[in-house]
């Protein structure tokens, strides 16, 4: 059944009717901004709101009044992760160390979003730094999932995963340093999407400049696949920004997966865990997938220890945070942080570089996979969403046995994966699966998505009442 609430409407919905007239970008912010005003008090997904929105819209209602919208996005209501800079906003990263002072320019996404004529609504809460998966701060607290707040939406990109499945505006977006946006977005029952490395310039870099990204986190496949076509484009700021390549991501998305040779992964080069209503979904998804055509079967890809390579890079960029502050301040972070910092602060720099040598072996042994699969199946998480006020205990040993042990592996490669809702389980939680290509066929990714999309429970907006 179509959405007759604005809020609850996709952003391709809400385009189309803003072309057709019968709604507009003013109507549909007023009624994001009463959903959030409702619901927000309780999930707390935002760490500042735009107070500019609602003229940012009625600016946009005049555009579409007279036929010329301004672009892609003109009058969609959007929230930026507070990891990315937004001019005349502060960007504190969820740490209690950072400025309070508004920026002065725009990131490269805060950028495109604008010039797409989006209206950006407010900046979601983030773990410190990006640095771990529950979605709690020092600095705003805790946020929770619009599916049962007693359990977490998941991080880092924690605002922007309970943003999207409350309803707060249909397009967020998110960073991904090591499944921080797939993570939530299973954890939440929302598309996430992390694009091929360079796809979407950064700048400025953060602390996991060489293997994070930036990407959508949208209740709909159409919708990240929209959102990546206004904000994959070049920017000189970032070194490792892709060519220019300006195109729809949704061509071709509904091509479906005939013929397509999928690869399920069972390892990522060490016994990953997996519970029942993982495992099940999985099974699902590949059932699906067979079912429309595709070739199907499970495969190790023979990966080294991917946790060794990722926990040593991990483990070094929060090591590197830490130091970037004066020692009297350093109390003032996340313990959990802390801990990790220091379980890696004594590495040398010749064990450094053998885990840089190890990733190059991980994007070598997935390279090679896929030029026998086109597409790799996983799970997205190992479990269903921890309760949000859980303690974060031994961390080192959390970042593979609960948090990302099916999604690291793609950082170190590079590659695109989307996470994708397939149902509730029993207890009411979201449930998903992970779908991964090689470099730069984002556009398999999304085609293979839709395609599950399709055929399961769309899960669209929580109930929150």
């Amino acid at each position: 059944m179509a959405a007759t609430d604005p809020a609850l409407m996709t952003a391709e919905q809400l385009l189309d009717h803003y072309a057709h007239g019968s709604l507009s970008p003013v109507e549909a912010m007023a009624a994001v901004s009463e959903r959030i005003e409702r619901y927000n008090p309780v999930l707390n997904a935002f760490v500042v709101m735009n107070e500019h929105a609602a003229s940012a819209a009625r600016e946009s209602e005049k555009r579409w009044q007279a036929g010329r919208p301004l672009g892609l996005l003109d009058g969609v209501p959007c929230t930026v992760k507070d990891l990315i800079d937004l001019a005349g906003f502060p960007t504190r990263r969820g740490s209690r160390l950072t400025s309070a002072d508004p920026m002065v320019d725009d990131a490269p996404v805060s950028l495109a979003l604008k010039s797409a004529g989006a209206v950006i609504i407010g900046k979601t809460t983030t773990t410190e730094f990006g640095w771990k998966s529950p979605g709690d701060c020092p600095l705003t607290g805790v946020t929770r999932n619009p599916w049962n707040p007693q359990h977490t939406p998941g991080g880092s990109s924690a605002g922007a995963a309970a943003a999207a499945a409350a309803g707060f505006g249909p397009l967020h977006i998110g960073t991904d340093g090591g499944g921080s946006i797939r993570i939530p977005a299973a954890w939440s029952g929302v598309v996430g999407l992390k694009p091929s490395f360079g796809r979407v310039p950064q700048w400025p870099l953060g602390a996991f400049a060489t293997v994070a990204v930036a990407g959508p986190m949208t209740r709909s496949v159409g919708d990240a696949a929209l959102l990546l076509s206004a904000i994959a484009r070049f920017d000189h700021r970032d070194p490792y920004a892709l060519p220019d390549d300006p195109r729809d991501w949704r061509a071709g998305m509904e091509a479906g997966v005939a013929g397509l040779r999928v690869a399920v992964l069972s390892t990522h080069g060490f016994d990953a865990p997996l519970d029942p209503t993982g495992r099940e979904a999985l099974t699902h998804a590949a059932h699906l997938l067979g079912k429309e055509g595709a070739l199907v079967e499970e495969v190790d890809p023979g990966l080294p220890d991917t946790r060794a390579v990722f926990g040593r890079i991990w483990g070094v960029a929060l090591a590197r945070l830490v130091e970037s502050f004066p020692e009297t301040r350093r109390r003032m972070l996340d313990p959990g942080l802390l801990e990790v910092a220091a379980a890696e602060s004594s590495m040398t720099a010749q064990e450094f570089i053998g885990a840089e040598a190890l990733r190059l072996v991980v994007a070598h042994t997935m390279a090679s996979l896929h030029r026998r699969y086109d597409l790799v199946l996983c799970p997205s998480v190992p479990n269903r969403a921890p309760l949000a006020d859980k303690p974060t205990t031994n961390p080192v040993e959390a970042l593979w046995q609960e948090w990302a042990p099916w999604t690291f592996t793609f950082n170190l490669s590079r590659q695109p994966a989307i996470s994708i809702p397939l149902g509730l389980d029993e207890t009411g939680l979201p449930r998903s699966v992970q779908i991964a290509a090689g470099l730069y066929r984002d556009d398999l990714v999304l085609r293979a998505a839709r395609t599950i999309e399709l055929l399961s429970d769309s899960l669209g907006c929580a109930t929150l009442e």
